[in-house]
């Protein structure tokens, strides 16, 4: 059995390259919900739908979000009335939020929903939400956002919800700490500690260490099982050659302190982690990364190159015998 701890657009492709030479039956994700936010009185859940989407091969190819062949209608409309539009939803992706949030209202909690709406995409492996209680990341501006169209100027040190900084202001403004609100009250879905507690192999996905595999680390309970599994925990690194294929994980790093490169992964996983995938741009730091007490293995690791996808899963799934 595997078990993934994954956040967006990356962790969805490794989840993707690892079914291709692994049963999907024996594959349990536990995605981040830190990301999660009510907009228009709808529940959604970014990071649960990305993976979802991508592994039932209807995700926008551009993007790395949202669903292909999208239509835009809704959104036009609210642009019509004012209303607020910086958040994107597509026509159909919305029958995914309204779904979610109907259910929500009936009771379920959101590892039931989530395992409803993956059965409805004929997935396979079981997705878990790291908790169905509310978790949100949060993170202060470390320098004046001025205001431009789409959003009003906020001065330093102003704390905002991930998604405001993320999709509303692009993160383009520095920022000095990140928070996750609520974490403390949290407890682990259902499934997601035996997920952990049962793996012959636990995969960290190659996502943003501060802000998508963070929040999962922050609901208590989950830090510790991985450390007593340690030696059963691979991750791959979301940083090549000092920077992230996607958004902002090398700048974030930077403004908080951390190595922006495959050392400051080291740095943030050694406690938990046995052994760190890098890519062949970083061979040079392979011995200072097992200077963090990690095995480390050299490959290529950008999953849009042609047969790169498969034998990096190949590579992972060696890693824990190392």
């Amino acid at each position: 059995m595997i078990t993934v701890i994954a956040g967006g657009v990356g962790a969805a492709r490794m989840l993707r390259a690892l079914l291709q030479v692994v049963d999907a039956s024996d594959v349990t994700t536990i995605v981040n919900v830190g990301d999660d936010l009510v907009l228009h009185g709808l529940h959604i859940s970014p990071d649960l739908d990305t993976v979802t989407y991508t592994l039932a091969g209807a995700i926008n190819p551009e993007t790395g979000w949202g669903l292909v062949n999208e239509s835009w209608q809704a959104r036009t409309m609210l642009e019509q009335y004012g209303g607020v539009s910086w958040f994107g939803l597509g026509d159909r992706d919305l029958g995914t939020h309204l779904y979610r949030t109907q259910r929500l209202r009936e009771g379920a909690d959101l590892a039931t929903v989530t395992a409803e709406i993956a059965q409805a995409w004929n997935l396979g492996l079981t997705v878990l939400p790291a908790t169905c209680d509310q978790l949100q990341t949060m993170v202060t501006l470390a320098a004046d956002d001025p205001a431009d169209a789409d959003s009003p100027g906020l001065p330093a040190g102003t704390e905002i919800s991930f998604q405001e900084y993320f999709v509303q202001r692009q993160h383009s403004v520095p920022i000095s700490a990140v928070r996750f609100d609520g974490a403390e009250a949290t407890t682990a879905a259902p499934g997601v500690l035996e997920a952990i507690e049962t793996a012959n192999l636990i995969v960290i996905a190659p996502s943003n260490p501060l802000v998508s595999i963070a929040p999962v680390l922050a609901v208590p309970g989950i830090r510790e099982a991985l450390i007593r599994r340690r030696s059963a925990v691979v991750a791959v690194s979301p940083i090549i050659a000092g920077a992230a294929l996607k958004g902002p994980a090398d700048r974030m790093l930077s403004e908080l302190g951390h190595d922006a490169s495959v050392l400051g992964v080291a740095a943030l996983y050694k406690e938990f982690t046995n052994t760190l995938v890098i890519d062949s741009a970083d061979a040079a730091l392979q011995s200072d990364v097992e200077a963090f007490g990690l095995n480390c293995i050299v490959t290529e690791t950008i999953m849009s190159q042609p047969g790169v996808s498969e034998s990096l899963a190949r590579t992972v799934l060696s890693g824990v015998s190392r």
